[in-house]
């Protein structure tokens, strides 16, 4: 599963099922809304450490859980796909699940499923995450089967040729038979010029069916390793017997003497407005993305740009769909998709079109709100309750080991630091008008942008 890390919160929230009760509009935003205009919350209680062979470890006990959370995040994502190989890290997404030197197939299946738990994984641009939900008392099980397919993964032409060939139907499904597919593919392709964010999560078809053994076995020696990964645990376990089995387990692992490729490219600002103009085949209605460069994930603008986001594009009251959706009926749908990745960012306002109005009257209409959101009137009502919403999604998500655990990976992959979890709660209420005018204007108002306008391709 492919998943940007800022649409990591409204997966979790989805998947949970909470939205209706909780994160839209149910007792605890309630409660929030009324409360003082600071919420503070204990920290949580991180316990680290370092392994000699390099594994990060996080456990986070909850003695009053009786599930757990076992995620394991490897620093490697799509933007270490080797050149001309794209869709190698979410190619290993997939493999990572098939045999091992001591497990058949389908084994982290069995220890999670059929105990009444879950697991799954997911890539993006900066990272490959794989994380499993089970009852507490079944967590040693999946501590070792961790530590075994991070050091005995088979890598075999039988496993290599059937979860490649996976993927390329994801890309037929997910790309190309969806009509938008290659709409959100291209805003990274035109974003970035030199940086190999510019490249596809999901990969193109041409660089899998152009995959050799080889290429993959390379790639897993060089990146699943344990000096590359971070061990996050949270939920109900002893601490100390946590431990013990993380020095049983994963302590005998070795990290290669060859040392981490890392991505050093920096990407050139953009220096002037740019248009691109794409077809598919089979676009019911024109759409428009508007898109600039951003910050990096751990920039101190990130906190306000997230929630000019939401004011933006974030629901039904939220300026652009009030506007373009319910009064002047010439979007469909707005969104505003904020990027922000290890090395750089990207922010694009989407809509797509009615077809009432040509692109370049809806393109006015989307930069009138952003332009009416920086220099405008922000009242505190409104304001306050897109803080509250998003409060609200992290900590219905901190409900759970897995949320709890999700929050402590994300920061110590974006921020290299476990406790920005506890602080970015404060950060989020921290926002203030000036803040989220402040943002838009430098990253969008002063600053060069792509227009790329997508279209019915015609007949021949």
């Amino acid at each position: 599963m492919m998943i940007s890390p800022l649409d990591r919160r409204r997966w979790l929230a989805g998947a949970a099922g909470s939205c209706a009760w909780l994160a839209c509009g149910g007792p605890l935003q309630a409660a929030l809304a009324a409360a003082a205009p600071a919420v503070s919350l204990p920290a949580l209680p991180l316990r680290q450490r370092r392994l000699a062979n390099g594994l990060q470890v996080v456990a986070i006990p909850d003695p009053a859980s009786a599930r757990a959370s076992i995620q394991v995040w490897y620093r490697v994502g799509a933007k270490d796909d080797p050149p001309g190989r794209s869709g190698f890290a979410h190619l290993f997404e997939h493999l990572m699940f098939k045999a091992t030197e001591h497990m058949p197939d389908e084994t982290i299946d069995r220890l999670t499923e059929d105990v009444g738990g879950s697991n799954n994984a997911f890539t993006a641009e900066d990272v490959t995450a794989y994380f499993a939900d089970i009852p507490a008392n079944h967590l040693e099980r999946l501590v070792w089967a961790e530590a075994e397919r991070m050091s005995n993964l088979r890598v075999n032409e039988g496993n290599f040729k059937s979860e490649r060939a996976v993927v390329q139907e994801e890309f037929r499904q997910g790309v190309l038979a969806n009509p938008y597919g290659l709409f959100y593919e291209s805003f990274v392709q035109h974003a970035f010029v030199r940086h190999p964010y510019r490249r596809p999560v999901i990969g193109s078809l041409e660089d899998l069916a152009a995959a050799t053994l080889d290429d993959v076995r390379a790639f897993h020696t060089t990146f699943y390793r344990p000096d590359n990964a971070m061990l996050v645990v949270a939920g109900g376990f002893d601490p100390a017997q946590f431990d013990g089995w993380v020095d049983r387990y994963f302590g005998p692992l070795r990290a290669p003497a060859t040392p981490i490729p890392r991505v050093d490219v920096q990407e050139p600002p953009l220096e002037a407005d740019k248009r691109v103009r794409l077809d598919g085949p089979n676009v019911p209605l024109p759409a428009l993305a508007l898109v600039w460069h951003g910050p990096k994930a751990d920039s101190a603008d990130a906190p306000a740009l997230e929630v000019a986001a939401k004011l933006l594009a974030g629901g039904d009251s939220s300026r652009l769909n009030q506007t373009l959706v319910y009064e002047q009926r010439i979007a469909q749908s707005a969104e505003v998709y904020a990027g922000l990745y290890q090395d750089a960012g990207l922010i694009a306002v989407v809509a797509v079109s009615t077809g009432r109005r040509p692109l370049p009257a809806l393109e006015s209409a989307m930069l009138a709100q952003v332009k009416r959101l920086a220099g405008g009137t922000i009242a505190a009502s409104e304001l306050d309750k897109v803080r509250t919403q998003m409060l609200t999604e992290a900590l219905v998500e901190r409900q759970t080991p897995n949320g709890k655990a999700m929050a402590v990976g994300e920061a110590l992959l974006y921020q290299r630091d476990a406790t920005y979890a506890d602080r970015e709660l404060g950060l989020l209420q921290a926002v203030t008008v000036a803040d989220v005018q402040r943002v838009l204007s430098r990253y969008l108002l002063r600053s060069p942008r792509v227009s790329i306008e997508y279209v019915q391709r015609r007949a021949a």
